[in-house]
Protein backbone atom coordinates (compact mmCIF):
# COMPACT_ATOMS: atom_id res chain seq x y z
CA UNK A 1 0.00 0.00 0.00
CA UNK A 2 1.64 3.25 -1.25
CA UNK A 3 0.51 6.65 0.91
CA UNK A 4 0.74 10.03 -0.32
CA UNK A 5 2.09 12.34 1.08
CA UNK A 6 4.03 10.26 3.38
CA UNK A 7 3.64 12.28 6.48
CA UNK A 8 -0.10 11.54 6.27
CA UNK A 9 -0.40 9.38 9.42
CA UNK A 10 -2.60 6.19 8.94
CA UNK A 11 -3.70 3.53 11.92
CA UNK A 12 -3.24 -0.02 10.99
CA UNK A 13 -6.83 -0.62 11.20
CA UNK A 14 -7.58 2.83 8.59
CA UNK A 15 -5.12 1.47 6.14
CA UNK A 16 -6.78 -2.40 6.13
CA UNK A 17 -9.89 -1.30 6.14
CA UNK A 18 -8.84 0.79 3.13
CA UNK A 19 -7.38 -1.72 1.77
CA UNK A 20 -10.42 -3.72 2.01
CA UNK A 21 -13.36 -0.98 0.82
CA UNK A 22 -11.00 -0.11 -2.04
CA UNK A 23 -11.92 -3.50 -4.17
CA UNK A 24 -15.31 -4.71 -5.15
CA UNK A 25 -16.73 -7.08 -2.46
CA UNK A 26 -18.61 -9.47 -4.84
CA UNK A 27 -17.65 -11.45 -7.90
CA UNK A 28 -17.59 -8.65 -10.76
CA UNK A 29 -16.97 -10.19 -13.99
CA UNK A 30 -17.48 -6.71 -15.45
CA UNK A 31 -13.92 -5.75 -16.54
CA UNK A 32 -12.80 -1.94 -17.19
CA UNK A 33 -12.68 1.15 -15.22
CA UNK A 34 -15.34 2.08 -12.48
CA UNK A 35 -15.80 4.10 -9.75
CA UNK A 36 -17.12 4.52 -6.25
CA UNK A 37 -16.78 5.96 -2.76
CA UNK A 38 -17.17 5.11 0.60
CA UNK A 39 -17.16 6.56 4.24
CA UNK A 40 -14.76 4.78 6.96
CA UNK A 41 -15.39 5.72 11.14
CA UNK A 42 -11.69 7.26 11.79
CA UNK A 43 -9.84 5.05 14.72
CA UNK A 44 -7.23 6.20 17.02
CA UNK A 45 -8.55 9.56 18.40
CA UNK A 46 -8.34 12.78 16.86
CA UNK A 47 -5.34 14.10 14.64
CA UNK A 48 -4.80 17.53 13.80
CA UNK A 49 -5.45 18.12 9.96
CA UNK A 50 -3.28 19.50 7.01
CA UNK A 51 -5.75 22.34 6.96
CA UNK A 52 -5.04 24.88 9.60
CA UNK A 53 -8.50 26.19 10.61
CA UNK A 54 -10.64 24.00 10.12
CA UNK A 55 -13.18 26.29 11.90
CA UNK A 56 -13.64 28.93 9.57
CA UNK A 57 -14.57 26.72 7.30
CA UNK A 58 -16.98 24.96 8.79
CA UNK A 59 -18.68 27.99 9.86
CA UNK A 60 -18.94 29.67 6.42
CA UNK A 61 -19.80 26.25 4.59
CA UNK A 62 -23.38 25.11 4.19
CA UNK A 63 -23.99 22.18 7.38
CA UNK A 64 -24.21 19.51 4.42
CA UNK A 65 -20.65 20.07 3.41
CA UNK A 66 -19.03 20.84 7.05
CA UNK A 67 -15.80 19.18 7.23
CA UNK A 68 -16.18 15.77 8.69
CA UNK A 69 -14.48 14.98 12.36
CA UNK A 70 -14.78 11.44 13.11
CA UNK A 71 -15.08 10.11 9.23
CA UNK A 72 -13.15 10.06 6.07
CA UNK A 73 -14.25 9.57 2.87
CA UNK A 74 -12.62 7.34 0.32
CA UNK A 75 -12.87 7.90 -3.47
CA UNK A 76 -11.95 5.08 -5.69
CA UNK A 77 -11.02 4.80 -9.00
CA UNK A 78 -10.75 0.68 -9.17
CA UNK A 79 -8.95 -0.85 -12.49
CA UNK A 80 -9.60 -4.38 -13.83
CA UNK A 81 -8.53 -5.35 -17.04
CA UNK A 82 -7.33 -9.47 -18.14
CA UNK A 83 -3.35 -9.70 -18.14
CA UNK A 84 -1.62 -13.30 -18.49
CA UNK A 85 1.25 -11.87 -16.68
CA UNK A 86 -0.39 -11.63 -13.19
CA UNK A 87 -0.99 -14.77 -10.98
CA UNK A 88 -4.98 -14.18 -11.00
CA UNK A 89 -4.64 -13.69 -14.87
CA UNK A 90 -6.37 -9.95 -14.12
CA UNK A 91 -4.38 -6.47 -13.40
CA UNK A 92 -6.36 -5.23 -10.77
CA UNK A 93 -5.71 -2.03 -8.52
CA UNK A 94 -6.99 0.90 -7.21
CA UNK A 95 -6.12 4.18 -6.68
CA UNK A 96 -8.13 6.00 -3.71
CA UNK A 97 -8.28 10.00 -2.54
CA UNK A 98 -9.04 10.13 1.50
CA UNK A 99 -10.44 13.61 2.56
CA UNK A 100 -12.15 14.53 5.39
CA UNK A 101 -15.15 16.63 2.43
CA UNK A 102 -17.79 15.21 0.90
CA UNK A 103 -17.06 16.94 -2.24
CA UNK A 104 -17.67 13.33 -4.36
CA UNK A 105 -18.07 15.17 -7.53
CA UNK A 106 -15.03 17.23 -7.63
CA UNK A 107 -13.06 14.50 -6.49
CA UNK A 108 -13.54 11.61 -8.68
CA UNK A 109 -13.30 14.17 -11.44
CA UNK A 110 -10.09 14.45 -10.36
CA UNK A 111 -9.48 10.68 -10.38
CA UNK A 112 -10.95 10.90 -13.95
CA UNK A 113 -7.39 12.56 -15.19
CA UNK A 114 -5.19 10.65 -12.53
CA UNK A 115 -6.03 7.45 -11.95
CA UNK A 116 -5.40 6.15 -16.11
CA UNK A 117 -2.11 8.03 -15.77
CA UNK A 118 -1.26 6.42 -12.72
CA UNK A 119 -1.66 2.81 -13.86
CA UNK A 120 0.34 3.12 -17.09
CA UNK A 121 3.09 5.60 -15.04
CA UNK A 122 2.69 4.27 -11.41
CA UNK A 123 5.03 5.83 -8.66
CA UNK A 124 6.37 9.28 -10.12
CA UNK A 125 3.56 10.26 -11.72
CA UNK A 126 1.71 10.33 -8.37
CA UNK A 127 4.38 11.85 -7.10
CA UNK A 128 4.17 14.87 -9.46
CA UNK A 129 0.09 14.85 -9.00
CA UNK A 130 0.85 15.38 -4.98
CA UNK A 131 2.95 18.02 -5.58
CA UNK A 132 0.50 19.58 -7.76
CA UNK A 133 -1.97 19.31 -5.25
CA UNK A 134 0.18 20.83 -2.47
CA UNK A 135 -0.20 24.26 -3.99
CA UNK A 136 -3.62 23.98 -4.25
CA UNK A 137 -5.79 26.80 -1.84
CA UNK A 138 -7.83 25.78 0.90
CA UNK A 139 -11.42 25.33 0.17
CA UNK A 140 -13.16 28.36 0.70
CA UNK A 141 -17.01 29.15 0.74
CA UNK A 142 -18.68 31.25 -2.01
CA UNK A 143 -15.27 31.16 -3.59
CA UNK A 144 -14.65 29.98 -7.38
CA UNK A 145 -11.24 27.89 -7.41
CA UNK A 146 -8.97 27.20 -10.43
CA UNK A 147 -6.95 23.91 -9.56
CA UNK A 148 -4.08 22.98 -11.98
CA UNK A 149 -3.02 19.35 -12.00
CA UNK A 150 -1.88 17.72 -15.30
CA UNK A 151 -1.88 20.06 -17.67
CA UNK A 152 -5.45 20.91 -16.90
CA UNK A 153 -7.14 23.53 -15.02
CA UNK A 154 -10.32 22.52 -12.80
CA UNK A 155 -12.92 24.88 -12.27
CA UNK A 156 -15.19 24.88 -9.27
CA UNK A 157 -17.41 27.26 -7.21
CA UNK A 158 -17.32 26.00 -2.74
CA UNK A 159 -20.71 26.77 -1.97
CA UNK A 160 -20.90 28.80 0.95
CA UNK A 161 -23.95 29.23 4.11
CA UNK A 162 -25.23 31.87 2.54
CA UNK A 163 -26.27 30.84 -0.69
CA UNK A 164 -29.68 30.58 -1.20
CA UNK A 165 -30.85 27.23 -1.31
CA UNK A 166 -32.13 25.20 -4.24
CA UNK A 167 -30.33 28.26 -6.38
CA UNK A 168 -28.16 27.11 -9.76
CA UNK A 169 -24.81 27.60 -8.92
CA UNK A 170 -23.33 31.62 -9.64
CA UNK A 171 -21.98 31.45 -12.89
CA UNK A 172 -18.26 30.56 -12.45
CA UNK A 173 -16.77 32.09 -15.73
CA UNK A 174 -14.63 34.46 -14.86
CA UNK A 175 -11.91 32.15 -16.50
CA UNK A 176 -9.00 35.63 -16.23
CA UNK A 177 -8.20 34.25 -19.63
CA UNK A 178 -7.44 30.78 -18.68
CA UNK A 179 -5.66 28.65 -21.42
CA UNK A 180 -6.23 25.75 -21.66
CA UNK A 181 -10.17 26.69 -21.16
CA UNK A 182 -10.89 24.89 -17.86
CA UNK A 183 -12.54 22.06 -16.91
CA UNK A 184 -15.57 23.67 -15.39
CA UNK A 185 -17.17 21.41 -12.62
CA UNK A 186 -21.23 22.77 -12.29
CA UNK A 187 -21.07 21.50 -8.20
CA UNK A 188 -18.61 20.09 -6.06
CA UNK A 189 -20.58 17.71 -4.82
CA UNK A 190 -24.18 17.41 -6.15
CA UNK A 191 -24.90 13.79 -7.88
CA UNK A 192 -27.49 12.78 -11.00
CA UNK A 193 -30.26 12.35 -8.62
CA UNK A 194 -32.31 11.62 -11.42
CA UNK A 195 -30.15 9.00 -12.54
CA UNK A 196 -29.37 7.54 -9.12
CA UNK A 197 -33.24 7.52 -8.38
CA UNK A 198 -34.69 6.08 -11.58
CA UNK A 199 -35.71 2.74 -10.62
CA UNK A 200 -37.44 4.46 -7.40
CA UNK A 201 -39.28 7.37 -8.68
CA UNK A 202 -42.41 6.46 -7.58
CA UNK A 203 -41.45 5.68 -3.64
CA UNK A 204 -39.35 9.07 -3.73
CA UNK A 205 -41.69 10.04 -0.96
CA UNK A 206 -41.42 7.10 1.09
CA UNK A 207 -37.29 7.74 0.37
CA UNK A 208 -37.81 10.60 2.05
CA UNK A 209 -39.82 9.91 5.01
CA UNK A 210 -37.50 7.29 5.85
CA UNK A 211 -34.06 9.78 5.50
CA UNK A 212 -36.10 12.42 7.74
CA UNK A 213 -36.93 10.02 10.45
CA UNK A 214 -33.17 8.54 10.58
CA UNK A 215 -34.68 4.91 10.01
CA UNK A 216 -32.00 2.09 9.60
CA UNK A 217 -31.65 1.34 5.77
CA UNK A 218 -29.59 -1.40 3.50
CA UNK A 219 -29.00 -0.77 -0.15
CA UNK A 220 -28.03 -4.06 -1.69
CA UNK A 221 -26.48 -3.08 -5.30
CA UNK A 222 -24.90 -4.97 -8.22
CA UNK A 223 -22.00 -2.86 -7.41
CA UNK A 224 -20.16 -0.41 -5.30
CA UNK A 225 -20.59 2.57 -7.74
CA UNK A 226 -24.38 1.78 -7.96
CA UNK A 227 -24.57 0.99 -3.78
CA UNK A 228 -22.41 4.56 -3.12
CA UNK A 229 -24.07 6.60 -5.94
CA UNK A 230 -27.50 5.06 -4.22
CA UNK A 231 -26.93 6.02 -0.57
CA UNK A 232 -25.14 9.53 -1.01
CA UNK A 233 -28.46 10.34 -3.21
CA UNK A 234 -30.64 9.47 -0.35
CA UNK A 235 -28.77 10.98 2.54
CA UNK A 236 -28.33 14.26 0.24
CA UNK A 237 -32.56 13.90 -0.20
CA UNK A 238 -33.18 16.70 3.09
CA UNK A 239 -30.51 19.65 2.30
CA UNK A 240 -30.74 22.12 3.41
CA UNK A 241 -31.83 20.08 6.18
CA UNK A 242 -28.49 18.01 7.77
CA UNK A 243 -28.61 14.26 7.47
CA UNK A 244 -27.02 13.63 10.99
CA UNK A 245 -27.33 9.58 11.07
CA UNK A 246 -24.64 7.83 10.03
CA UNK A 247 -23.73 6.14 6.84
CA UNK A 248 -21.32 4.14 4.72
CA UNK A 249 -21.69 4.21 1.41
CA UNK A 250 -20.34 1.06 0.27
CA UNK A 251 -19.75 -1.57 3.26
CA UNK A 252 -18.03 -4.79 3.40
CA UNK A 253 -17.94 -8.01 5.25
CA UNK A 254 -14.37 -7.34 6.23
CA UNK A 255 -15.37 -3.96 8.00
CA UNK A 256 -14.69 -3.59 11.86
CA UNK A 257 -18.71 -2.49 12.45
CA UNK A 258 -19.49 -5.70 10.55
CA UNK A 259 -20.62 -7.60 14.13
CA UNK A 260 -22.19 -4.39 15.08
CA UNK A 261 -24.51 -3.71 12.05
CA UNK A 262 -25.53 -7.68 11.90
CA UNK A 263 -26.03 -8.41 15.87
CA UNK A 264 -29.70 -9.62 16.16
CA UNK A 265 -29.61 -8.76 19.91
CA UNK A 266 -30.58 -5.35 19.36
CA UNK A 267 -31.96 -3.05 16.74
CA UNK A 268 -30.22 -2.18 13.77
CA UNK A 269 -28.70 1.25 14.55
CA UNK A 270 -29.59 4.83 12.73
CA UNK A 271 -27.60 4.23 9.54
CA UNK A 272 -27.78 3.75 5.74
CA UNK A 273 -25.67 0.84 4.36
CA UNK A 274 -24.76 0.15 0.98
CA UNK A 275 -23.63 -3.47 0.42
CA UNK A 276 -23.20 -5.84 -3.07
CA UNK A 277 -21.93 -9.15 -1.26
CA UNK A 278 -25.28 -11.67 -1.06
CA UNK A 279 -24.21 -12.76 2.21
CA UNK A 280 -25.69 -9.74 3.75
CA UNK A 281 -29.39 -10.74 2.19
CA UNK A 282 -28.95 -13.79 5.33
CA UNK A 283 -27.14 -11.25 7.91
CA UNK A 284 -29.00 -8.52 7.08
CA UNK A 285 -32.68 -9.60 7.21
CA UNK A 286 -34.12 -8.35 10.28
CA UNK A 287 -33.68 -5.10 9.30
CA UNK A 288 -36.32 -2.80 8.66
CA UNK A 289 -36.07 -1.62 5.52
CA UNK A 290 -34.11 -2.77 2.87
CA UNK A 291 -33.74 -1.47 -1.02
CA UNK A 292 -32.33 -4.29 -3.74
CA UNK A 293 -31.97 -2.68 -6.71
CA UNK A 294 -30.24 -3.54 -10.29
CA UNK A 295 -27.54 -1.70 -12.40
CA UNK A 296 -28.68 1.91 -13.17
CA UNK A 297 -29.01 1.57 -17.22
CA UNK A 298 -30.22 5.30 -18.43
CA UNK A 299 -32.68 4.39 -21.32
CA UNK A 300 -35.27 6.58 -23.21
CA UNK A 301 -38.50 5.07 -21.39
CA UNK A 302 -39.37 5.21 -17.60
CA UNK A 303 -36.95 2.25 -16.08
CA UNK A 304 -39.07 -0.48 -14.42
CA UNK A 305 -40.17 1.16 -11.10
CA UNK A 306 -39.20 -1.56 -8.14
CA UNK A 307 -42.24 -2.47 -6.14
CA UNK A 308 -42.88 -2.66 -1.98
CA UNK A 309 -42.95 -5.89 -1.05
CA UNK A 310 -43.15 -7.52 2.96
CA UNK A 311 -39.95 -8.82 4.26
CA UNK A 312 -40.36 -11.79 4.50
CA UNK A 313 -40.72 -12.18 0.60
CA UNK A 314 -37.05 -11.27 1.24
CA UNK A 315 -35.45 -15.12 -0.34
CA UNK A 316 -31.99 -15.81 0.48
CA UNK A 317 -30.14 -15.12 -3.21
CA UNK A 318 -32.84 -14.86 -5.66
CA UNK A 319 -33.92 -11.38 -4.23
CA UNK A 320 -35.82 -9.80 -7.18
CA UNK A 321 -35.46 -5.86 -7.25
CA UNK A 322 -38.00 -4.12 -4.45
CA UNK A 323 -38.34 -2.26 -1.59
CA UNK A 324 -38.86 -4.67 1.27
CA UNK A 325 -40.44 -2.85 4.25
CA UNK A 326 -43.67 -2.76 6.42
CA UNK A 327 -43.75 0.73 6.09
CA UNK A 328 -46.57 2.93 5.95
CA UNK A 329 -45.75 6.51 4.73
CA UNK A 330 -47.46 9.79 6.56
CA UNK A 331 -48.20 11.82 3.39
CA UNK A 332 -49.54 10.85 0.01
CA UNK A 333 -47.91 10.33 -2.99
CA UNK A 334 -46.97 13.47 -5.14
CA UNK A 335 -48.67 12.29 -8.46
CA UNK A 336 -47.76 15.32 -9.89
CA UNK A 337 -44.04 14.78 -9.91
CA UNK A 338 -44.03 11.89 -11.66
CA UNK A 339 -46.15 13.19 -14.39
CA UNK A 340 -43.69 15.87 -14.76
CA UNK A 341 -40.52 13.44 -14.61
CA UNK A 342 -42.44 11.10 -17.21
CA UNK A 343 -43.12 13.85 -19.71
CA UNK A 344 -39.18 14.73 -19.22
CA UNK A 345 -38.37 11.02 -20.33
CA UNK A 346 -40.90 11.56 -23.69
CA UNK A 347 -39.73 15.10 -24.13
CA UNK A 348 -35.98 13.22 -24.19
CA UNK A 349 -35.16 15.67 -21.67
CA UNK A 350 -31.63 15.74 -20.14
CA UNK A 351 -30.51 14.07 -17.09
CA UNK A 352 -29.42 16.88 -15.09
CA UNK A 353 -32.92 19.02 -15.80
CA UNK A 354 -34.90 16.08 -14.83
CA UNK A 355 -32.23 15.91 -11.74
CA UNK A 356 -33.39 19.47 -10.97
CA UNK A 357 -36.77 18.78 -11.00
CA UNK A 358 -36.35 16.42 -8.35
CA UNK A 359 -34.08 18.33 -6.30
CA UNK A 360 -36.43 21.11 -6.24
CA UNK A 361 -39.25 19.15 -5.01
CA UNK A 362 -37.63 17.76 -2.51
CA UNK A 363 -36.25 20.97 -1.23
CA UNK A 364 -39.87 22.69 -0.90
CA UNK A 365 -40.75 19.34 1.13
CA UNK A 366 -37.89 19.61 3.25
CA UNK A 367 -38.29 23.60 3.63
CA UNK A 368 -42.32 22.91 3.84
CA UNK A 369 -41.25 20.70 6.91
CA UNK A 370 -38.47 22.63 8.42
CA UNK A 371 -39.75 26.26 8.51
CA UNK A 372 -42.93 25.56 10.83
CA UNK A 373 -39.85 24.21 13.16
CA UNK A 374 -37.46 27.39 12.29
CA UNK A 375 -40.80 30.17 13.45
CA UNK A 376 -41.75 28.10 16.29
CA UNK A 377 -37.42 28.11 17.92
CA UNK A 378 -37.59 31.57 16.78
CA UNK A 379 -40.26 32.51 19.13
CA UNK A 380 -38.32 30.80 21.89
CA UNK A 381 -35.64 33.48 21.86
CA UNK A 382 -36.17 36.17 24.75
CA UNK A 383 -37.00 39.89 23.39
CA UNK A 384 -34.91 42.11 22.50
CA UNK A 385 -35.71 44.61 25.69
CA UNK A 386 -35.25 41.91 28.21
CA UNK A 387 -31.26 41.97 27.90
CA UNK A 388 -29.67 44.42 29.97
CA UNK A 389 -25.92 45.30 30.23
CA UNK A 390 -25.61 44.57 33.79
CA UNK A 391 -27.42 40.90 34.34
CA UNK A 392 -26.39 37.92 32.83
CA UNK A 393 -28.83 37.65 29.57
CA UNK A 394 -31.99 35.87 30.04
CA UNK A 395 -32.22 32.33 28.89
CA UNK A 396 -34.17 30.15 25.56
CA UNK A 397 -36.56 29.11 26.42
CA UNK A 398 -37.38 25.65 26.25
CA UNK A 399 -38.79 23.56 23.17
CA UNK A 400 -42.28 22.17 23.99
CA UNK A 401 -43.35 19.84 21.37
CA UNK A 402 -46.64 19.68 22.37
CA UNK A 403 -47.07 23.84 21.93
CA UNK A 404 -45.08 23.20 18.90
CA UNK A 405 -47.94 20.88 17.59
CA UNK A 406 -50.88 23.65 18.44
CA UNK A 407 -49.01 26.21 16.00
CA UNK A 408 -49.66 24.07 13.23
CA UNK A 409 -53.09 24.35 12.58
CA UNK A 410 -52.02 28.37 11.30
CA UNK A 411 -48.78 28.08 10.55
CA UNK A 412 -47.92 24.49 9.71
CA UNK A 413 -46.56 22.85 6.11
CA UNK A 414 -50.33 23.16 4.24
CA UNK A 415 -49.61 26.69 3.83
CA UNK A 416 -46.57 25.93 2.03
CA UNK A 417 -46.87 22.25 0.41
CA UNK A 418 -49.83 20.80 -1.62
CA UNK A 419 -49.11 17.35 -0.01
CA UNK A 420 -52.21 15.86 2.13
CA UNK A 421 -51.39 13.19 5.15
CA UNK A 422 -50.39 13.05 8.87
CA UNK A 423 -48.51 15.46 9.25
CA UNK A 424 -48.80 15.77 12.90
CA UNK A 425 -47.49 11.96 12.87
CA UNK A 426 -44.82 12.68 10.78
CA UNK A 427 -43.32 15.86 13.77
CA UNK A 428 -43.86 13.12 16.20
CA UNK A 429 -42.04 10.43 14.55
CA UNK A 430 -39.40 13.26 13.61
CA UNK A 431 -38.97 14.25 17.62
CA UNK A 432 -37.30 10.92 18.32
CA UNK A 433 -35.02 11.06 15.63
CA UNK A 434 -31.37 11.57 15.44
CA UNK A 435 -32.35 14.11 12.40
CA UNK A 436 -34.60 16.45 15.12
CA UNK A 437 -31.46 16.24 17.76
CA UNK A 438 -29.10 17.45 15.45
CA UNK A 439 -31.11 20.33 14.24
CA UNK A 440 -32.42 21.70 17.73
CA UNK A 441 -28.49 21.39 18.78
CA UNK A 442 -27.35 23.74 15.69
CA UNK A 443 -30.60 26.04 16.25
CA UNK A 444 -29.63 26.34 19.97
CA UNK A 445 -26.09 27.08 19.43
CA UNK A 446 -26.73 29.68 17.25
CA UNK A 447 -29.27 30.68 19.36
CA UNK A 448 -27.15 31.27 22.53
CA UNK A 449 -23.55 32.37 20.52
CA UNK A 450 -26.71 35.33 18.94
CA UNK A 451 -27.60 36.19 22.81
CA UNK A 452 -24.46 36.55 24.08
CA UNK A 453 -23.46 39.28 20.95
CA UNK A 454 -26.60 41.13 22.11
CA UNK A 455 -25.75 40.96 24.77
CA UNK A 456 -21.99 42.54 24.25
CA UNK A 457 -23.65 45.58 22.04
CA UNK A 458 -26.33 46.30 25.08
CA UNK A 459 -22.86 46.88 27.29
CA UNK A 460 -21.22 48.71 24.29
CA UNK A 461 -24.39 51.36 24.10
CA UNK A 462 -24.27 51.72 28.17
CA UNK A 463 -23.13 54.42 30.41
CA UNK A 464 -20.11 52.91 31.55
CA UNK A 465 -19.28 55.73 33.37
CA UNK A 466 -22.69 56.45 35.10
CA UNK A 467 -22.81 52.76 36.24
CA UNK A 468 -19.19 53.04 38.02
CA UNK A 469 -20.07 56.21 40.32
CA UNK A 470 -21.82 54.44 43.52
CA UNK A 471 -20.09 51.44 42.52
CA UNK A 472 -17.09 49.54 45.24
CA UNK A 473 -13.18 48.67 43.93
CA UNK A 474 -14.64 45.18 44.08
CA UNK A 475 -17.89 45.21 42.05
CA UNK A 476 -15.54 46.94 39.29
CA UNK A 477 -12.74 44.85 39.07
CA UNK A 478 -15.29 42.06 38.70
CA UNK A 479 -16.88 43.55 36.10
CA UNK A 480 -13.01 43.91 34.28
CA UNK A 481 -12.67 40.32 34.41
CA UNK A 482 -16.10 39.71 33.17
CA UNK A 483 -15.63 41.59 30.10
CA UNK A 484 -12.28 40.36 29.74
CA UNK A 485 -13.68 36.59 29.54
CA UNK A 486 -16.69 38.10 27.01
CA UNK A 487 -13.99 39.47 24.94
CA UNK A 488 -11.88 35.75 24.63
CA UNK A 489 -15.48 34.14 24.21
CA UNK A 490 -16.43 36.45 21.79
CA UNK A 491 -12.92 35.94 19.48
CA UNK A 492 -12.95 32.03 20.40
CA UNK A 493 -16.17 31.35 19.24
CA UNK A 494 -16.35 33.59 16.32
CA UNK A 495 -19.54 35.03 17.75
CA UNK A 496 -21.92 37.05 15.62
CA UNK A 497 -20.41 40.62 16.53
CA UNK A 498 -18.74 43.52 14.57
CA UNK A 499 -15.08 44.20 14.80
CA UNK A 500 -15.91 47.43 16.11
CA UNK A 501 -17.99 46.98 19.05
CA UNK A 502 -15.37 44.49 20.42
CA UNK A 503 -13.24 46.82 20.10
CA UNK A 504 -15.38 49.37 21.85
CA UNK A 505 -15.59 46.71 24.89
CA UNK A 506 -11.48 46.74 24.75
CA UNK A 507 -12.09 50.26 25.28
CA UNK A 508 -14.38 50.31 28.00
CA UNK A 509 -12.12 47.61 30.00
CA UNK A 510 -9.05 50.11 29.24
CA UNK A 511 -11.28 52.85 31.09
CA UNK A 512 -12.90 51.13 34.06
CA UNK A 513 -9.10 50.20 35.11
CA UNK A 514 -7.90 53.81 34.79
CA UNK A 515 -10.34 54.71 37.22
CA UNK A 516 -8.88 52.09 40.00
CA UNK A 517 -6.15 53.00 42.00
CA UNK A 518 -2.35 52.52 40.75
CA UNK A 519 -1.89 49.24 42.72
CA UNK A 520 -4.97 47.80 41.14
CA UNK A 521 -4.26 48.74 37.65
CA UNK A 522 -0.81 47.00 37.72
CA UNK A 523 -2.32 43.65 39.39
CA UNK A 524 -5.07 44.24 36.32
CA UNK A 525 -2.84 45.13 33.61
CA UNK A 526 -0.28 41.80 34.21
CA UNK A 527 -2.60 39.17 34.93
Amino acid sequence: MLVYPYDFRLTEKEKTSICYLSFPDSYSGGLGDTQFSFRLRQSGGQRTTHFGDDGEYNREAPLTLQRETAHYFGYVYFRQVKDSSMKRGYFQKSLVLVSRLPYVNLFQSLLQLIAPEYFDKLEPCLEAVCNEIDQWPGPAPGQTLNLPVMGVVIQVRIPSRVDKPGSSPVKQFNQENLLPAPLVLPTVHELDLFRCFQPLLIHIQMLWELMLLGEPVVVMAPSPTVSSEIVLALTSCLAPLKYCCDYRPYFTIHDSEFREYTTRTQAPPNIVVGVTNPFFIKTLQHWPHILRVGELKMSGDLPKQVKVKKLAKLKTLDTKPGIYTSYKTFLHKDKTLIKRLLKGIQRKRPSEVQSALLRRHLLELTQSFIIPLEHYIASLMPLQRAITPWKNPPQIRPFRQEDFMKTLEHAGPQLTCVLKGDWLGLYRRFFKSPNFDGWYRQRHKEMTQKLEALHLEAICEANIVAWMKDKSEVEIVDLVLKLREKLVRARCHHLPVKEETLQRVGLYIETIIGSLPEDLQTVLHHP
